[in-house]
């Protein structure tokens, strides 16, 4: 097979510990004469196919692209995941590409994962490895190929190919192979915005979170998507809440990329937030009927209903769909959430839910239970009240309209600028008496 370079990058303790590899297989070599495809936007490489090939043994994974590239490649259990990072690229893939899985691979995500930086995830249908990568030169009219060889291997020797994140033991083994591709996979949390210096605005900060992104799309149907959804409307409630001048709106995202739910926590608590607002649209599972309208949940240790702790937990597996690492969890999260000052930020937050909901019933349909509670990661700030507002469902052909409407958007966002207005009006004022 012609220009096939073998550079047995093994996902294994191999990969892990050996800068060589990680250095020299994780380079894509384009041979004299690839044909040039277009250039995607900015400059950036083009993806234009992918496929998977192989059987329950031995399944490949192949990507077109129109030039050199690096990458890296780590696994990640519970569940068994293996993600590939690579510099930003425009993905022109065919519309539904790895929905659908085969062999080993039961379905696969790719998308922006932070500024420069874009993420393959491959969900597996049980313990695998990469046993092989290798770049196939352009020939016979055929683009520049990344393969991806994934083998069978059983649970012991999975474990053995964490990430270093996931084995302590292993990361001063690899500190030096980490520092080599740093520019390649530097980590999301870098993203975060620093703390503001002092006195330098003094305006109370509200962060709005678009949720989802990158290669978290959220709920989908009719060719619409929920990142993309509350994007628009997140950015156009930022803009409206900014012309009046009395806050500082920071957004946890602006663009299409993934954010870990824990870094969109960390950016509202770097800011010392006033506020935290999460914007999201839901979907019901289908054959479980329909629901509508939009919906204000704030944080509690028990869900108050079965479709709030399916959402929950929905929203909640976000970070395992970027391929974020979730063996190292909080510790000290039960204890936030009987402190003192947890029990206050609750009282806020659900204070604030109410006006929410006060000014948002004159302009929106809401659900028929518009105000509910359940455990989400994203609004666990300890001194932050934090609500998650979800609206609508985009599986609700009215709803669905409603959330492509400018004007629906427009209306929307000025009854949640209103009600923030408010809330933070009287929090100043308390505040300031209190001086």
């Amino acid at each position: 097979m012609a220009g096939r370079v073998n550079h047995g990058v093994l996902l294994g303790c191999t990969l892990l510990c050996a800068a060589a590899l990680l250095c020299s297989g994780g380079t894509i070599r384009v041979a004299k004469g690839a044909s040039s495809s277009p250039i995607g936007t900015a400059g950036v490489p083009v993806a234009s196919d992918a496929r998977l090939a192989g059987d329950a043994k031995q399944t490949r994974f192949v990507l077109d692209l129109d030039r050199t590239i690096q990458f890296r490649a780590f696994a990640l259990a519970d569940p068994y995941r293996v993600v590939v990072d690579i510099p930003e690229v425009s993905f022109r893939l065919p519309a539904g590409v790895g929905a659908a899985g085969r062999g080993l691979i039961k379905a696969f995500r790719y998308g922006l994962v932070m500024p420069g930086g874009s993420r393959i995830v491959f969900d597996l249908t049980g313990p695998a490895r990469i046993a092989n990568s290798y770049v196939l030169d352009a020939a016979n009219g055929q683009p520049p190929r990344l393969v991806l060889e994934f083998e069978e291997v059983d649970r012991t020797t999975f474990v053995q190919s964490l990430a270093p994140e996931s084995r302590p033991e292993l990361k001063p083994a690899i500190a030096d192979a980490a520092a080599s591709v740093a520019s390649v996979a530097a980590p999301v949390e870098a993203a975060a915005p620093a703390k503001p210096i002092a006195g330098a605005d003094s305006r109370p900060v509200i962060v709005i979170d678009a949720g989802h992104g990158g290669l978290d799309n959220g709920t989908q149907a009719s060719g619409e998507s929920e990142k993309n959804l509350v994007l628009g409307f997140a950015l156009a409630l930022r803009d409206r809440i900014e012309k009046n001048g009395k806050y500082r709106v920071v957004m946890t995202r602006t663009d299409d990329t993934f954010i870990p739910l824990d870094d969109r926590v960390k950016i509202a608590r770097n800011q010392s937030a006033s506020l935290f607002v999460s914007i999201h649209a839901d979907a019901l599972p289908r054959g479980e009927g329909d629901a509508q309208g939009a919906t204000i949940y704030t944080l509690s240790d028990k869900a108050s209903d079965a479709e709030a702790e399916r959402l929950a937990e929905a929203e909640n597996r976000a970070d395992a769909i970027g391929g974020v690492n979730l063996t190292e969890e909080p510790t000290d999260v039960a204890d936030i959430l009987i402190d003192l000052a947890q029990r206050e930020t609750r009282t806020f937050s659900n204070r604030f839910a109410r006006l929410l909901m006060s000014e948002m019933k004159n302009t929106v349909r809401m659900h028929k239970h518009p105000l509910k509670s359940a455990g989400f990661r994203v609004l666990k700030a300890p001194d932050i009240p934090s609500v998650l507002v979800e609206l609508g469902y985009v599986s609700n052909k009215g709803d669905l309209e409603h959330l492509v409407s400018d004007s629906w958007r427009s209306r929307t966002v000025g009854s949640m600028a209103q009600a923030i207005d408010v809330f933070l009006a009287k929090r100043v004022a308390r505040a300031g008496a209190t001086n």
